[in-house]
């Protein structure tokens, strides 16, 4: 309290001299010391004096009892008052914070009344406003009674866009990520949603969303939509290293306003100690309803536990995001040279049709700590439509975090798939299973749990692989974790057996998520191996 009490400044104390101005100050400080303890609920303090001493002076503080809220008067005009909507007020009612027997804060109170008009003016009652506030204190009984009336104002519905600032790009990209039709009932909410979809989309790097509430109609009221465009040209370079694939290289281009239709061109050339890729996608602007088109190709080449493969694809895609869900449908072509170590070389092509759904549903999604993702896919191909082999591929991945006191979490994580098809041969490596290494059985080489092939690891029609991890966090960078791995792929599910990997790890809190260092003890092989990964793989 003493730090605002403007008569203990410096320059606020009298000469010890004068004793008119040291009697006049003593009377502010206690009017002050009144005034601020009201604030917190206590109206009937004594202050006083304690001794002559002229220097230093102290004052004795009672504070007396702190005041309670003993009646509550929540009013609305407006709209609101309709029948209609009697359910609403009734909920508003209940949610108001500061209720019968509470302490009296002048804080809670302005708190109180504010969080009571945002909750009007979220949905409906874009206009509403604070017509009477009192709140009367009997000094003597320690109790406040608190009235409040919200004017509501007339029920808003949203009309079309009105916007500003687009000069790049096309004047229909905006209206393509609204799912606001006209008409519909005022809701912040979503113009909020509408704002944060525009502002993560690479085309602007500056969106607000908002309606006039003040001399304007209610009937659908215009959206307004400043944007500032964000540069469509961007050039990106980097390096990193992880233990799956050792260093990277990597440099990217993205133009997104290609052609001045607000496609998005991306293309980059990836380079690795055991892959490398080049790849160039186009993704079209999004359809309303959350639908996105894309077609791109790639050409990759890698060297994993005796296997090179080089690959070649065409593709198009659609992508379609509904609240936390999100499924993907693609078609793609592509041709596979195949080259065990120890076995000749032979060439594979298949035309498939692959469909993933994933449903995310975490409280964040580069560091969750609560909730779980779910996703499974389904594709395959066929001899009669240019594959080399008939097959279909069915897999799926559950991960759930549970948090366990303030900091920690208890992450579990199961994977499976099968590829139905007569035997492995002639279908590409895409579609069969290889496990092992970071984010999936530590304590084994990359890729290394498969089948056997001349001296080479390669792909099997079937494969599990379970996870059970705590990390607890030291602080809010700093976590370590331990961990317990199991998993293989085979082909053939009378040889299928779980190897299992254990060990310990340091978690720290990157912008990219947690980044993990783990040393694993392979039961199987009785290695340790050191592990480098991002810590969350969605």
């Amino acid at each position: 309290m003493t730090a605002h009490l403007s008569t203990l400044r410096e320059d606020a104390l009298p000469n010890a001299a004068d004793d008119r101005e040291r009697q006049a100050l003593i009377r502010r400080t206690r009017k002050e010391v009144e005034a601020l303890l009201a604030t917190e609920g206590y109206f009937t303090p004594t202050v006083s004096r304690v001794g002559d001493s002229r220097s230093p002076m102290e004052v004795k503080v009672i504070l007396g009892p702190r005041a309670e809220i003993s009646v509550v008067d929540i009013a609305f005009s407006g709209a609101l008052a309709d029948p209609a909507h009697a359910d609403r007020r009734d909920q508003l009612k209940q949610s108001w914070q500061l209720p019968v027997g509470a302490s009296f804060r002048q804080a809670d109170w302005d708190g109180a009344k504010g969080h009571l008009l945002d909750a009007v003016a979220y949905r409906d009652f874009a206009a509403a406003r604070l017509v009477k506030t009192r709140a009367e204190v009997d000094p003597e009984t320690a109790r406040v009674r608190l009235a409040v009336t919200i004017d509501s104002g007339p029920a808003f519905t949203m009309g079309s866009l009105n916007i500003e600032g687009l000069q790049d790009y096309p004047s229909d990209l905006v209206s393509r990520y609204n799912l606001i039709e006209p008409g519909d009932p005022y809701d912040l909410d979503r113009l909020l949603e509408f704002q944060r979809v525009l502002q993560s989309t690479a085309y602007f790097s500056s969106v607000v969303v908002n309606v006039a509430t003040r001399d304007v109609s209610p009937e659908q009221v215009p959206i307004q939509v400043s944007v500032v465009e964000a540069p469509p040209k961007r050039v990106g370079l980097g390096v990193g290293f992880s233990s799956n694939n050792g260093y990277r290289t990597e440099a990217s281009y993205r133009n997104a306003n290609l052609l001045g239709r607000g496609w998005i061109l991306t293309t980059g050339l990836r380079l690795q100690q055991r892959e490398q890729l080049a790849y160039a996608d186009v993704f079209l602007p999004p359809e309303r309803g959350g639908r996105q088109d894309s077609f791109g190709a790639l050409t990759e080449r890698s060297d994993t536990q005796g296997l090179k493969i080089t690959n070649s694809a065409i593709g198009i895609a659609r992508k379609h995001q509904r609240d936390d869900i999100e499924t993907h449908l693609a078609l793609k072509l592509q041709r596979e040279t195949y080259a065990p170590e120890g076995v000749e070389e032979s060439n594979r092509k298949a035309l498939s049709l692959n469909w993933t759904w994933t449903w995310r549903k975490v409280d964040n999604l580069l560091d969750p700590r609560e909730g779980f993702v779910l996703s499974g896919q389904i594709g395959g191909g066929a001899k009669a439509a240019l594959s080399d082999q008939n097959f279909l591929r069915l897999a799926g991945r559950l991960v759930r975090y549970q948090p366990v006191g303030e900091r920690d979490v208890f992450i579990l994580r199961a994977d499976g798939g099968i590829t139905l098809a007569p035997s492995r041969d002639d279908i590409p490596q895409d579609f069969l299973f290889r496990t092992g290494g970071a984010q999936s059985v530590r304590g084994y080489a990359y890729q290394s749990l498969g089948v056997a092939e001349g001296s080479a690891t390669v792909g099997g029609r079937y494969m599990a692989a379970v996870s059970a991890e705590y990390v607890h966090w030291l602080d809010n960078t700093w976590g370590i974790a331990g961990f317990v791995d199991a998993g293989n792929a085979t082909d053939e599910r009378e040889t299928f057996r779980f190897k299992a990997g254990y060990g310990l790890g340091a978690r720290w809190r990157s912008p990219a998520g947690p980044l993990a260092v783990d040393l694993a003890y392979g039961h199987d092989d009785r290695t340790l191996r050191l592990h480098f990964a991002i810590a969350v793989a969605f």
